[in-house]
This record gives C-alpha cells, sequence and structure tokens, in this order.
C-alpha cells in the first residue's frame, strides 16, 4: 500500500459523503491506496452515512468510531490504523480532485523523505467548484497544514504522532510540522495536488462561534509557545511584542464595542459581508488577543 488518506470528522454528516465520494474517485489503482475515517463521536447522521458510502467503497475503507476526544487524538487513531508508505491528510471539509493522490505520489518519488503540501482551493459549496487552478490566492505559507499535506507514514510515527495534549482548537498541526522540521524535513508545495476547501460567506449567527474559535486558539498558542520557545511559533501565532500592545491598544480605544453595535441588530442569517464581515474578523481577533494576554498571565 502506497498511500493512506486519512480524515477526521465530526457532525458534518452534510459534507461528509460528497467527500469521501472524492477519496474514492482518484484515478491511481484501487490498491495503491486506502482512506481511514475517525469518527470523533458524531452525533448527526453521520453514521448513517458511513454505512451508506461503505457499500459503495472502491479502496480498502477503515471506520474508527471513538467518543469525542479531539483533533489530535483522532489523527492519532487514524495513524495507528494507517498502512500507506505516505499519509496524506484532509479535513472533512475538504474534497479533493481525481489526481489528488497521485500528484502526492509524485512528489513522493521526486522527495521520498519531505513533506508535500498540495493546494487548498475554498470554495462556497461543492456543487459549483472554481477552477481548479493553483495561484498566489490560494498560497499557505504553514509548513504543516492538515489540509492537505502528506510526509512519510513511518517518520511521522518516529516523532510520536499528534501531541493530545492539544486539547482546544488549534496549533495541533504547526507543532508536528515544527517537529518534522527539526528532524531535517523540508516542505515541498505540489499546485497540482488540489483539494476545494468548503467555505461558505460566513453569516451574523455565526460570529458567536468566530469568537470562541479564537479563544480556544489563543489558549493552545501559549501551549504551544511553551512547547517550542522558538521565534517560528511566536510569529506563527501572533505572540509578539509589536502584534500585543497594537491589540492591546485596540482593545482600549474600544473598537470591540463598536463592531457589536454594528452587528448586534443583523439577523443570525445575513451573510457577512462588506464592512460587517471586516467587523467580525476584527471582533475575533480582539478575542483572540485578549485570551492570549489571560492565557500567557495564567502560564506566569
Amino acid at each position: 500500500m502506497r498511500a493512506t488518506i486519512q480524515l477526521c470528522t465530526f457532525n458534518r454528516a452534510r459534507l461528509l459523503e460528497r467527500v469521501l465520494e472524492g477519496c474514492f474517485e482518484q484515478t491511481v489503482g484501487h490498491d495503491v491506496y486506502e482512506v481511514v475515517l475517525v469518527n470523533d463521536g458524531s452525533t448527526d447522521e453521520t453514521l448513517e452515512v458511513i454505512e451508506r458510502v461503505r457499500a459503495t467503497a472502491t479502496v480498502p475503507f477503515t471506520v474508527i468510531n471513538q467518543e469525542n476526544s479531539g483533533l489530535a487524538r483522532g489523527r492519532n487513531a487514524g495513524i495507528a490504523a494507517a498502512r500507506g508508505e505516505r499519509i496524506i491528510f484532509i479535513d472533512d471539509d475538504v474534497l479533493p480532485v481525481p489526481s489528488f493522490v497521485g500528484e502526492h505520489l509524485r512528489s513522493q518519488a521526486e522527495h521520498p523523505h519531505d513533506i508535500v503540501r498540495g493546494a487548498v482551493i475554498n470554495a462556497e459549496n461543492f456543487d459549483e467548484l472554481p477552477p481548479p487552478i493553483y495561484s498566489w490566492r490560494n498560497y499557505s505559507g504553514n509548513f504543516f497544514w492538515t489540509s492537505n499535506v502528506s510526509v512519510p507514514l513511518a517518520t511521522l510515527r518516529e516523532i510520536g504522532g499528534f501531541n493530545e495534549n492539544f486539547a482546544e482548537y488549534g496549533w495541533e498541526d504547526i507543532d508536528v510540522g515544527l517537529r518534522l522540521r527539526a528532524r531535517g524535513l523540508r516542505s515541498i508545495l505540489n499546485p497540482y495536488a488540489i483539494a476545494f476547501h468548503f467555505k461558505p460567506p460566513p453569516r451574523s449567527g455565526d460570529v458567536p462561534r468566530m469568537i470562541r474559535q479564537a479563544r480556544a486558539q489563543a489558549r493552545t498558542a501559549v501551549q504551544l509557545e511553551a512547547i517550542h520557545p522558538l521565534w517560528r511559533a511566536r510569529l506563527a501565532t501572533g505572540n509578539t511584542v509589536a502584534q500585543r500592545l497594537l491589540h492591546k491598544w485596540i482593545r482600549g480605544i474600544g473598537a470591540a464595542r463598536y463592531f457589536n453595535r454594528v452587528l448586534r441588530d443583523a439577523a443570525p442569517e445575513q451573510p457577512l459581508t462588506g464592512a460587517r464581515h471586516w467587523f467580525a474578523k476584527r471582533l475575533a481577533a480582539d478575542a483572540y488577543f485578549e485570551e492570549l494576554e489571560r492565557a500567557r498571565t495564567r502560564q506566569t
């Protein structure tokens, strides 16, 4: 077995069937790769979707059902079950194109010991996809980003997989990337290993979730820097003196109160466009840096 596509899912039944179909519709031979899915305690129709798709799977398809335990533990369960020489990570809202596995393996032939990053193109829905063409708009500087990345399975096991102490949202893949970098691996971009990321326009009702996620990500950012007291970790998380001072000043002038006033009267289903979208992102950033300061204080 040359490759494993590994993904974790939680309450994404509406997208999961299409994502799995994309995983099975690859141009390489059916004996070349497998799919390993970890169901992280979903409470929606995920189990029904899995059984429906299982009947049509064209490659070996392993499903692991676990209690909701977080992404790091789910990834490790997938790593333990994987049999491919190279493990390819995607998320449950990421749809690979038919040449996806073949492109990762083509890069593996040229760079057998390194990380391969594919291209992630945002799509508002999976029924009307944009052209599968990589451009600067799709660029990500992340060294290891599990929306579309592959690495030799043996190497990942040697470093111990994902750190399960990252129980909240954020940075568990950056931690893996930093450990792989320390081992001397390079991160190679293959712009033809394309996957579409489901990214619908945010709505006013999404703002509280955005803020909760930002606060969780701030707490794990401090956790990341405690493990990796390096400039790369500080830069990735925004945990620098300049950025903290800037956002402290923004909080001091009460920008968040103004942004909240603009957003509070919008209906929950109202799309966040233009200025409203910008305000929502600023509110999330304000929450992130406020929580970052709290987490740093608790740590000391």
